[in-house]
């Protein structure tokens, strides 16, 4: 403990004091309340520089209950060891004035800087104005995460906080002036951009920022002045340029509108020479038609008479069709009458032929009854044969009932075996309907294991890869080698695989577990060595830790909430139960719920317990070095990733060896089966021999009867066929006698179709006859036709020219009126009428359409040689010529603007750069000084790689430690982590004594350093705080070299913690101080 030369008391009311602990024995602190701090002060006098802080006060913030802490006007050294609030102070600092709760690295919300278990705490910070302190308090809302602002007791805004602040140029964002523990890091980081930002707000003019923030903002719109400026000349060349490239197409615009004046002219007089060609066309037309028209009357009045005698030939001609439609009827009557004759002729002859088939049919009938009566005479004579052969077949009996009842026996076996078959396949289909059980189980117990195995080679792949070659070579091990954790592991249930992927850390869940040392080499050997494979290995315990109990029941941890140890949340081999169980102790962690996380202060105090899991979060508990405290951290669980797939090998292997036990069941049920169908087999054909001797036997028994039977219905049969007899000659003579008188009548009814014939002749010649007058008639007539169908024919094509004329001249007539309708539209000053002369304008031109069209044609493909103009191309050049002008005049306005902003810039630049560099001389001056009093070099110098540039610029920090290297710039990588401290440290007190901010705040920035550096640091910050008109200075360390030098202007404040603090309420400066004096003067000199 370092005490300082000079120790001054100031009485408070507050619960902390300022004491003076010279003597180790005489330093009592107070008791603090779970955990709290009190923190003795002390203090020199000197005087506050504006905005200094007077006073910190504390209520349920971090580690404290109450608490407040008295700073004095210069160097203020926090000490105290780890976990006892040093940063806590540094963090009501940054909250009290309006800092963000993530700038301390800590937490984004200002709610868990509430202690645990308060719903509200209070940070209230005074700082020292010459017009009176400016008391500002925070009080923080853990429920709604808000906080509540005053000033001098006054409710306010944070707006108002952080002007007030401001306004006393307090910045606690800016790492040059705010520097907390979990950002040391960060100021190496810094961009030579930022690094110069901050160093303008902490130790610059105020308006050296303003000016710098002015200068890029000008120079902003600078460049875009440039470049707008750069753009209008741009684009005024591109007119200019366009513009004499279009001067020659407008004059060669023009000379095509000459061109086409022209052909507007001639195109005006067109349908006027068209009009009066069309109506000298009209008139020869009218002629040609009133000739035509007389030949057509001519013609008609010549075809009168030929039409009378044609009329007069068809009245001849249907008087003649009509006689000889008459005979036509006659004709097909007498037809008819034949037709009929000849149908009853034909009727007789089928008559007469239907007599002799039947006949026919007869004399068959009777010729096949004698050749039946034959054959059955003969039949009964060969059974008759037949039967006195037969024996006798009563002895027959008892050999057909022996072989019946050897039938019924070979039955009966065989319906016992189909029985026995039947349940054979039943046994078989149940145990095939078990195997396809048992196959689907152990398929979905592969996919799962695919998944795990799919996850470690998506993430592993080079353990992936060792896991297959091990599985190929087993056989070089001896002892048992098992596969990665992570594929071992079975959870019981998937929600608890966070707790084991959280505990054991992945590089042990992807390891593989030895049981021999020498099987691990062997392995690492092939695998690392040979094959480059990136794989970790581990030796399980020769005695095994598997079933080790743990120290203390679970019984006795379920009044917390906790419900199993991690080792009872999954299976695993063995080896890696019993490696986990030594590595990780899982049979001594146990696992809660929420209920054990609502309790866990209590948990923590009673159950003593190293290791916690709760619902969603692990808690680390240890015991503090110095005051034999317990400490408690606690961490959120990350969500598991590999072991959410369970797959239980035990229940596996179980299946694999049931499948073996029906595979060998149905290998037993077929053999029967086989034994079984041999048997039926055997019955079946037994059968077949039995039955068909029962089959011989009663044949022959029954053969002599049924021969008796056949000779009696043979018998039978011959008597009727013997009475059926017919007399074939008196049916001959019936038949002859009925054909005789058919043909008499045939006779008579042939006489009569003669006459009938001949009638029918002399009808047809009468018609014949009539038909060649009639066709005389006819051939006349259609010469008749002819000569007037030749007339008609002239008559028709000449009343067609006739039309055809007619058409033509209404067709003229209406285009002559088109034409000069048109004609007019060409000239509106026509005056109307037909015969209307040209004017006056067309004197000049041709006067016929052929000098017309050969002039437009001429006149059109001069000024098609005009190719590429438009109409509006002239428009456009004089558009074009106007916006010359217009932007020409802006451009010029833009330039003088620009003039202005650059004169502006010269201007701020001056009063920016050069108080800069002077800014960065000093800065460079005494950090150069403060790195060459420890025999190393630094410099600090303003960068940039353009000098127009003005957000480029920046302030570059080059240091050496080493006087064989060259000077290097300060980044988070080039140098170690000591001497970044170092050089950070170092920049901070070169910018102490230039430093318009009213205090500084530095958090453990001697950590990383080495002894010598941390002595020679910490001289020149206690030498350069301590200086007159200084501002203030807080430096945080948990630890002190020894015999280092002290200041009188030095405040030291110790922060203790331990199990015998004083209660906030008894802590009581004065008593310990009349104590002090009291044991001084009893004391013999």
């Amino acid at each position: 403990m370092a005490t300082p030369s000079k120790k001054t008391s100031t009485p408070s009311p507050q619960p902390s004091k300022r004491a003076l602990p010279r003597d180790p024995s005489s330093e009592v602190p107070s008791k603090r309340k779970n955990s709290a701090p009190q923190l003795p002060l002390l203090q020199s006098s000197g005087p506050f520089v504006e905005g200094s802080i007077v006073r910190i006060s504390m209520e349920n913030f971090l580690t404290y209950d109450i608490c407040e802490v008295s700073p004095g006007p210069h160097l203020n050294m926090i000490v105290g060891a780890n976990g006892t609030g040093k940063s806590s102070i540094v963090c009501a600092i940054c909250l009290g004035l309006a800092g963000k709760p993530a700038f301390m690295g800590r937490a984004d919300k200002v709610g868990f800087f509430v202690k645990r278990g308060c719903s509200r705490g209070m940070v209230e910070i005074e700082l020292f104005r010459a017009s009176g302190n400016l008391v500002i308090t925070r009080e923080i809302d853990v429920a709604k995460n808000q906080s509540f602002w005053f000033i001098n007791k006054k409710s306010t805004t944070q707006k108002i906080v952080e002007e007030k602040v401001a306004a006393l140029n307090i910045q606690v964002g800016n790492l040059c002036q705010f520097l907390p523990q979990d950002k040391v890091g960060e100021f190496a980081k810094l961009s030579k951009i930022e690094l110069l930002e901050a160093t303008e707000k902490s130790i610059g003019p105020p308006e050296m920022h303003k000016y710098h923030c002015e200068l890029k903002n000008l120079r902003e719109k600078e460049k875009q002045l440039e470049t707008s400026c750069k753009e209008k000349t741009e684009y005024l060349q591109k007119m200019v340029q366009r513009n004499e490239r279009y001067k020659q197409d407008v004059e060669r615009f023009y000379e095509r509108k000459r061109h086409l004046d022209l052909i507007e002219m001639l195109e005006a007089k067109r349908p006027w020479v068209e009009y009066e060609n069309v109506r000298q066309e009209y008139e020869e037309v009218k002629l040609v038609r009133d000739r035509v028209k007389e030949e057509v009357r001519k013609l008609k009045e010549g075809q009168i008479p030929v039409t009378c005698r044609i009329e007069e030939m068809e009245n001849e001609r249907h008087n003649l069709e009509a006689r000889i439609k008459e005979k036509a009827t006659d004709i097909k009557e007498a037809s008819q009458k034949c037709k009929q004759k000849q149908d009853v002729i034909e009727r007789k002859d089928k008559h007469i032929e239907e007599l002799q088939q039947a006949l026919i049919v007869k004399q068959n009938e009777e010729l096949d009854r004698q050749r039946r009566i034959g054959n059955t005479r003969k039949m009964i004579e060969d059974l008759q044969n037949e039967l006195k052969t037969t024996e006798n077949c009563e002895n027959l009996q008892p050999q057909i009932d022996a072989i019946t009842n050897d039938l019924r026996r070979i039955q009966d076996e065989k319906a016992l075996c189909e029985g026995e078959i039947i349940d054979k396949r039943r046994e078989r289909e149940t145990l095939e309907k078990e195997k396809k059980s048992v196959d689907d189980h152990i398929v979905r117990f592969d996919n799962l294991m695919n998944q795990k195995e799919d996850k470690l080679r998506q993430r592993f792949r080079d353990t992936y890869d060792a896991v297959l070659w091990l599985r190929n070579n087993r056989d070089k091990f001896k002892q048992r080698v098992c596969e990665p954790i992570m594929l071992t592991i079975n959870m019981k249930d998937n929600k608890n695989a966070k707790y084991i992927e959280n505990h054991i850390p992945s590089n042990d869940l992807r390891a593989f577990v030895f049981e021999s040392q020498e099987d691990m080499e062997v392995f690492l050997k092939e695998v690392r060595d040979n094959k480059k494979l990136r794989v970790n290995a581990v030796i399980a315990p020769k005695s095994s830790y598997a079933d080790k109990a743990p120290s203390r029941s679970l019984n006795e941890l379920k009044q917390y909430g906790f419900f199993s140890y991690l080792r009872e949340l999954f299976d695993a081999p063995d080896p890696v139960m019993s490696y986990l169980c030594c590595q990780y102790h899982i049979h001594e962690v146990p696992v809660g719920t929420e209920k054990t996380r609502e309790r866990i202060e209590r948990v923590i105090q009673e159950t003593r317990l190293k290791q916690i899991y709760t619902a969603e979060e692990k808690y680390v508990v240890k015991t503090s070095f110095y005051s034999n405290k317990v400490i408690s951290s606690n961490t959120s669980l990350k969500v598991a990733q590999f072991l959410t797939v369970t797959v239980d090998l035990e229940q596996r292997r179980h299946l694999e060896e049931q499948l073996k036990e029906i595979h060998r069941k149905l290998q037993a049920v077929d053999s029967g089966l086989i034994a079984l169908r041999e048997t039926s087999k055997h019955l079946e054909h037994k059968d077949n021999e039995l039955r068909q001797k029962k089959k011989e036997l009663l044949e022959r028994k029954t053969k002599k009867r049924q021969l008796e039977q056949k000779i009696s219905s043979k018998l039978g049969s011959l008597k009727l066929m013997e009475q059926d007899t017919c007399n074939l000659e008196e049916e001959e003579r019936k038949a002859s006698t009925k054909i005789k008188e058919i043909n008499v009548q045939k006779a008579k009814l042939v006489t009569e179709l003669t006459n009938l014939i001949k009638i029918c002749t002399s009808l047809h010649i009468q018609k014949v006859d009539l038909i060649l007058q009639n066709t005389t008639v006819i051939s006349e007539k259609n010469k008749l036709e002819s000569d007037y169908m030749a007339a008609s024919s002239q008559l028709r094509l000449t009343e067609q020219h006739f039309i055809e004329l007619d058409e033509n001249r209404q067709r003229l007539l209406q285009k002559c009126k088109e034409l000069m309708k048109r004609a007019r539209q060409q000239v509106p000053t026509i005056p109307n009428g037909h015969n209307s002369s040209l004017p006056m304008v067309f004197q000049d031109l041709p006067n016929t359409l052929d000098e017309i069209d050969a002039l437009l044609t001429e006149e059109r493909s001069r000024a098609s040689c005009f190719t590429g103009l438009n109409p509006t191309i002239v428009q456009e050049y004089t558009k074009r010529e106007e916006e010359i002008e217009q932007l020409t005049e802006e451009l010029k306005g833009k330039k003088v603007e620009l003039d202005q902003y650059r004169e502006n810039i010269s201007q701020v630049k001056e009063r920016w750069l050069n108080p800069l560099k002077e800014l960065v001389e000093k800065i460079n001056e005494k950090f150069s000084n403060f790195f060459s009093s420890m025999q190393c070099a630094g410099e600090v110098d303003l960068h940039t790689e353009n000098e127009e540039d003005y957000d480029k610029y920046g302030i570059r920090i080059r240091v050496k430690f080493r006087s064989s290297t060259q000077l290097h710039e300060l980044t988070p990588h080039h140098q170690s982590g000591g001497e970044r401290s170092v050089s950070t440290m170092l920049y901070l007190m070169a910018l102490q004594e230039l430093n318009r901010c009213p205090f500084r705040v530095v958090d453990e920035i001697n950590q990383g350093m080495d002894p010598i550096n941390e002595r020679r640091v910490f001289e020149m910050v206690v030498n350069t705080a301590c200086k007159e008109n200084t501002s203030q200075y807080f430096f945080i360390t948990p630890k002190l070299l020894q015999n280092l030098p002290y200041s009188e202007k030095m405040t030291v404040l110790f922060v203790y913690n331990g199990p015998h603090m004083l209660e906030p309420n008894t802590w009581n400066l004065k008593a310990f101080q009349r104590r002090r004096r009291r044991i001084t003067f009893t004391q013999p000199s």
